[in-house]
């Protein structure tokens, strides 16, 4: 029997003003050898992959898509070509696959199958936001989105709270881009004064914003320009 291919989980940009060319010559040279890639999106991946001139013609290539529509059902057969030998490369619309990205469901498939998964070094927008907080790095959690009911919402950040304020363990929260206002006014409306907020917006990109300050004084400053930007919120005490 043709033993198994590998997954390949490749990590690309986090912004456009990050540069193609810090790509690892690793992973490079990785991507060079797979003809086969299951990606959130096809157009974003075929443009990264010609982006990071692995050497092959785009048309070469084998791309399957999986996004937050594909069902449990669907799954499987993308993986067909890996139980048949084939390696294969998963590529999120941004930073690493499998992290908030919907990659993690086929990782989970071919976990049950006793596929190898090889990740690859790339930016994580969640740790780099972490990283330039000052909020506490010894223990964090990601909770990916808030309700947006406002009932469910406002309970949701008050429980975060309680675990940022007695336990010292920094939440982290994305929200859709266009929401991103909404949420900061909700953080400020609802969060007491001394607990800190980070705001990280476009990390990499020239328009970095990363500042983290008391609620209270959030209240007293300019918001940053956050609106339809990819952004990581943190609270923290």
């Amino acid at each position: 029997m043709k033993p198994y291919g590998k997954i390949y989980m490749i990590p690309c940009p986090i912004s456009e003003g990050n540069p193609y060319d810090v790509l690892p010559e690793a992973n490079r040279a990785v991507m060079a050898s797979i003809d086969y890639f299951i990606v959130e999106n096809i157009r974003t991946a075929r443009r990264f992959l010609s982006a990071a001139k692995i050497g092959r013609p785009i048309e070469e290539l084998e791309f399957a898509e999986c996004n937050e529509h594909t069902s449990e059902m669907e799954i499987a057969p993308l993986l067909k070509p890996v139980l048949e030998g084939r390696d294969c490369g998963i590529i999120s619309e941004a930073g690493l696959p499998g992290v908030a990205d919907p990659g993690a469901g086929v990782v989970a498939v071919a976990q049950s199958k006793g596929v190898e998964i090889v990740p690859l070094v790339g930016p994580s927008s969640i740790l780099m936001a972490l990283m330039a907080s000052g909020q506490n790095g010894q223990s964090f959690a990601f909770n990916g989105y808030l309700p947006i009911k406002p009932a469910d919402r406002a309970k949701a950040i008050k429980n975060f709270e309680r675990r940022a304020v007695q336990e010292g363990q920094s939440q982290i929260f994305i929200e859709a881009p266009y929401r991103n206002d909404k949420l900061f006014a909700d953080f400020l409306a609802m969060l007491a004064p001394a607990v800190r907020l980070t705001v990280a917006v476009d990390i990499t990109s020239p328009s970095q914003v990363i500042r983290t300050l008391p609620v209270a004084e959030w209240r007293k400053v300019p918001k940053p320009e956050m609106h339809k930007k990819p952004t990581i919120f943190i609270i923290g005490r």
